[in-house]
């Protein structure tokens, strides 16, 4: 498939404002529990408007993806049967959620914060699974048809998130950093090994289609000699990356290096360093990039066995 970049950003920033989210209402919802204070409320406000910031600069990429983009609403018309619709409704509900959890923490209500995180928090949860979901409900493609693509979602999402919640608690809470980054290399391993499962379960893999069911043509031995056409077409441009392969491992030695490895050894080396911490996010950030591309390409269109001679 080819990697779109609108979508790209709007699944990688999503899922790092939606972790971050998650990371803060968890220790919110902890303290109260135990009957402790609760976070500092410019903490919590600043990590809610990172948050939503992170969030809506997402949302504001997948308008690059419309053809028409004035008509962005109608997208949620489907939400009985389809997953893109079901996310549609989700993520603006979880915006407006958190959007209202950071204003009562502020405001000091923090009974009707954490009642409000809680359905905030659902929602989140809900908008992982409907992301995920758009890619791993086509059965047609065998690489996302699969409950791991779901669940790295999550992981992902998530891991970066606590990653980004450790340098704003370095900066802003010191006695919060290092339950942050120890809960952001806990995830952040459980990430990478649901990605390496992924992986490992790709290469093995084998198509189901062939040349004989891609043209209709029973006959056991087929040579395409050219496409049909002079130039390129939709199907040709849309459902092949066109990368040489030297692009494609590239791709996927930085996500293997960048996703966790590397984020790793920053947190490790100084897990009360904000600028660290903050390095941590933006080298793992750029791991997720490299791991979204590469997710996308590793698709394997059966159109592709038509229009192999061009793909």
């Amino acid at each position: 498939m080819r990697p779109a970049w609108s979508v790209i950003l709007l699944t990688t920033l999503i899922g790092a404002g939606q972790g971050l989210f998650l990371a803060l209402f968890a220790l919110d919802a902890y303290g109260a529990a135990r009957g402790q204070g609760s976070l500092a409320p410019f903490f919590v406000a600043v990590a809610i408007a990172v948050s939503l910031a992170l969030v809506g600069a997402g949302l504001l990429a997948s308008f690059f993806h419309l053809g028409h983009p004035e008509r962005a609403w109608r997208s949620a018309a489907m939400w009985r049967t389809s997953w893109l619709s079901r996310e549609a409704i989700a993520l603006p509900l979880f915006m407006a959620l958190a959007a209202l959890y950071g204003a009562l923490h502020w405001a000091g209500k923090l009974q009707g914060a954490l009642a409000v995180g809680a359905l905030a928090s659902l929602a989140c949860v809900a908008l992982f699974v409907c992301t995920g979901m758009i890619y791993a409900c086509l059965k047609f493609l065998q690489e996302w048809h699969t409950p791991l693509t779901v669940a790295n979602f999550i992981l992902l999402g998530s891991a970066s998130g606590l990653t980004a919640a450790s340098a704003l608690a370095a900066w802003l809470q010191p006695a919060l950093a290092r339950g942050y980054v120890s809960a952001a290399l806990l995830a952040g391993a459980l990430a990478y090994l649901g990605r390496l499962a992924a992986l490992a379960r790709n290469a093995r893999l084998r198509p189901k289609s062939t040349l004989a069911s891609a043209i209709g043509v029973k006959h056991p031995k087929i040579v395409q000699i050219a496409q049909g056409a002079m130039g390129g077409s939709f199907n040709t441009r849309e459902f092949f990356h066109g990368r040489p392969r030297e692009v494609v491992r590239a791709a996927r030695w930085s996500l293997l290096a960048l996703v966790f490895p590397a984020p790793a050894l920053l947190m490790f080396a100084a897990p009360q360093s904000a600028l660290v911490l903050a390095a941590a996010f933006l080298l793992q950030y750029a791991g997720l990039l490299a791991e979204r591309w590469y997710f996308f390409a590793e698709a394997k269109h059966p159109q592709n066995l038509y229009y192999q001679a061009i793909a």
